[in-house]
């Protein structure tokens, strides 16, 4: 079997070594995990989820009357609040999420980016996907990074076009660095290559899957006073989990349109670690050594 992760995660490592501008970034603070996303379907290709953003301001929910617009109902005040996720007692600070089969199946063309790869394969479209997400960390200030415009001034997006113009620079700057080509080979094949190569492509996903962590509401202890109401409704709903661990970890196998649980492999070191007991020999030597 191919573990898509954990190959992620591994060239993750050696583009944060060799590019300064994301050398501040320490992976043992994030976890690398699959989704399923089908091909023939629009979405994304891969996201950077934070797991630092602090508590929303105080809301609720309200209802007007459609006719004479009086506030009729509201819920209770809440608040919204990041999860916590721990490996090996340690709480980290992001997850980056890869949708398969859709991001190994990306192409320059469909993910719009010919301006900036015009003459290459479409294998480097999934390494951009990879250096963006990367880039939507910020260490120093934590929560997800600010883009700026060309003139350097904070913008109200998280996608600028000064934002793409850096992720490409970093590519560049990447392979530039001459790094071995093992490392990122796994990018020249789409799904279906890989599948016929190594007979299954696992992810490592949460054992709530399709679900993961996100941000929930919490109920406030104390409720403000609210001018008045009709009807106050309690929050309701059911109450996402909002701890995990390395035990709420499993390896599932993906195929075109569906998933499985694979059941007997030890999953703890490919969340802490990035590096799978059955992962190839060679790329585990590598890891090693750059560690």
């Amino acid at each position: 079997m191919f573990n898509y992760t954990d190959h992620v995660r591994v060239l993750m490592e050696d583009i944060v070594r060799r590019v300064p501008r994301l050398s501040d970034i320490d992976l043992r603070d994030v976890l690398v995990f699959g989704r399923l996303g089908r091909s023939e379907t629009h979405g994304v290709y891969a996201a950077c989820h934070s797991l630092t953003l602090p508590d929303s301001d105080p809301a609720y929910y309200f209802w007007r009357d459609g006719r004479t617009g009086r506030l009729t109902r509201r819920s209770e005040w809440f608040v919204t609040r990041s999860p916590e996720v721990r490996v090996n007692n340690r709480r980290l600070k992001y997850m980056i999420s890869i949708t398969l089969p859709r991001f190994p199946d990306q192409t320059i063309r469909s993910s719009r980016k010919e301006h900036a790869y015009a003459t290459a394969g479409d294998w480097l479209a999934k390494l951009d996907t990879i250096v963006h997400e990367l880039y939507h960390i910020d260490p120093r200030h934590g929560g997800i990074r600010r883009s700026v415009k060309a003139d350097g001034q904070p913008a109200e997006v998280p996608h600028t076009p000064q934002f793409f113009a850096d992720v490409a620079a970093m590519v560049h700057a990447y392979l530039d660095s001459a790094p071995d080509p093992g490392v990122y080979e796994f990018l020249q094949h789409d799904f279906a290559a890989l599948v016929r190569r190594y007979g299954s492509v696992v992810a490592t996903t949460f054992r709530s899957y399709p679900s993961f962590p996100q941000r929930y509401r919490i109920r406030l202890e104390h409720q403000p006073h609210h001018p008045r109401a009709a009807h106050v409704l309690p929050l309701g709903g059911p109450m996402r989990r909002h701890r995990f661990t390395q035990d709420d970890l499993e390896l599932r196998e993906f195929t075109l349109r569906s998933t499985r649980p694979v059941t007997k492999v030890p999953i703890v070191r490919a969340a802490s670690r990035g590096i799978h007991p059955q992962q190839p020999a060679s790329l585990a030597a590598r890891r090693k050594h750059a560690s």
